[in-house]
């Protein structure tokens, strides 16, 4: 499953870290409640799967999350750590995560 926000194509929303891939891109943290997603965090990494699943700020998504945590991911393997940061930068403006 695909979907559009901030001007980028995201593969998710899952509701397991399992699902995400290990390859360089942008990662979405959300809590989701029925209709209503919010953004409990956004980061880059080279691999994207092994970030979130060893991530430090894990336990501030569970403190801020009142719903159920989910992710998503836009895959960059044409980026380099700059380009991934250019992108979280802009979702972190838009977005104002409750985690980091």
């Amino acid at each position: 499953m695909t979907f559009k926000s901030w001007g980028y194509e995201f593969e998710g929303v899952f509701k397991s870290e399992d699902a995400l891939k290990e390859q360089s891109g942008v990662y979405v943290i959300w809590d989701e409640r029925g209709l209503i997603w919010k953004v409990l965090d956004v980061g880059e990494a080279e691999n994207v799967k092994a970030r979130v699943r060893d991530h430090e700020r894990k336990d501030c998504w569970v403190k801020n999350c009142s719903g159920t945590i989910c992710y998503s991911a836009i895959y960059t393997p044409e980026l380099d750590a700059e380009g991934r940061r250019a992108i979280e930068k802009k979702i972190r403006q838009i977005s104002d995560p409750a985690c980091g």
